[in-house]
């Protein structure tokens, strides 16, 4: 069976095609669309028209690709910056009158639930207790499991690209105080869930996105050339490092950097401190980056669940109030 994915996040629009038979999603065709999203949000949060047009043109090309290579409709869904945003049912109209897609929002946790997901079918049984940390342009998730699925997760307003532009944004590179204003916002945010996360003293942590791949590559990990089967790790204290790099440097020199790139480098340093903070503040050493992510677990619950899984979950997002900058959810007491 072929299934087909679409993604739209802060940054870009991307399309994965993959062969689910076997258990396992193996990618035979992959497209993204450098849209920027983030860039085009007004103060009020909303997404300006220009964007919105920018956004339906990609989902369209998305589904005639996914055609193309016999796959059926994706399953579209869009990441934080669209969720957040005042005009999200706007925008998701516009997207299926144009396109004929149903694309929808996902919570938060249900983010970090996928995430998860996709992280322990990564990772294996031999992981242990798993913590997952995922940072992305509008939110960090961060989610706690034994099992297949957490029996915590929580999402945060703390994206690179969101921090950046409330905290970094004035000066280039950013002076002391404002990074000082950023880590006391990050530890604020942060302090419940790290909690947590230390009562429970996972056996594994895991990170995954693009911004810790990054991160783990200016921090020594192997290439992306290297493929994805190279075991990468990140230490704690060589991300403390990499911030005190990052910060020293104005944006155009951030991207001469080992991992990072150019449209990536403004914000590098936001994620930096925030995946710092947050390994500190959780009692975590360092990390194991995972290559799978949100677009897997979506493959991997579908393939497990079946089509009714998603029809429910487009159900209840259509259903669904506006998410707000912060969801948590906790499944019983710590056990």
């Amino acid at each position: 069976m072929r299934v087909s994915v679409v993604d739209a996040g802060s940054n870009t629009v991307r399309l994965v095609i993959a062969d689910v038979e076997g258990g396992v999603p193996l990618p035979v065709h992959t497209v993204k669309w450098k849209l920027r999203l983030s860039e085009h949000v007004g103060p009020d949060g909303r997404i300006g028209d220009e964007a919105v047009e920018r956004l339906v043109k990609a989902v369209a090309e998305a589904g005639a690709t996914a055609r193309r290579w016999h796959a059926p409709g994706p399953l579209a869904f869009a990441t934080a910056v669209v969720r957040g945003a005042p005009n999200r049912e706007e925008v998701l109209r516009r997207v299926a009158a144009g396109t004929g897609i149903r694309m929808c929002t996902l919570p938060g946790e249900t983010e970090a639930e996928l995430t998860f997901l996709a992280a322990r079918r990564w990772l294996g049984w031999s992981a242990g207790p798993l913590a997952l940390l995922d940072i992305g342009g509008g939110s960090l998730e961060v989610a706690f499991g034994r099992g297949r699925l957490p029996d915590f997760a929580a999402s945060l307003p703390l994206g690179a690209n969101r921090l950046t532009q409330e905290y970094l944004g004035l000066h280039d590179p950013p002076g002391p105080e404002e990074l000082k204003e950023l880590r006391r916002r990050i530890r604020h945010e942060l302090r419940d869930v790290a909690s947590r996360i230390r009562w429970e003293r996972p056996r594994t942590a895991a990170v995954s996105s693009r911004t810790f791949q990054q991160l783990a590559r200016l921090c020594g990990a192997a290439a992306g050339r290297h493929g994805p089967f190279v075991q990468r790790d990140m230490r704690c204290r060589d991300l403390r490092e990499a911030v005190r790099t990052l910060a020293a440097l104005p944006a155009a020199e951030r991207a001469q950097l080992p991992g990072v790139s150019a449209p990536r480098a403004a914000q590098s340093l936001a994620g930096a401190v925030v995946g710092h903070t947050a390994l500190k503040l959780m009692g975590l050493r360092g990390a194991v980056v995972c290559p799978w992510a949100i677009r897997e677990g979506v493959l991997l619950r579908y393939m497990e669940d079946g089509a009714d899984w998603w029809t429910d979950v487009i159900g209840a997002a259509e259903t669904a109030a506006p998410s707000p900058a912060a969801t948590l959810r906790i499944a019983g007491p710590p056990a």
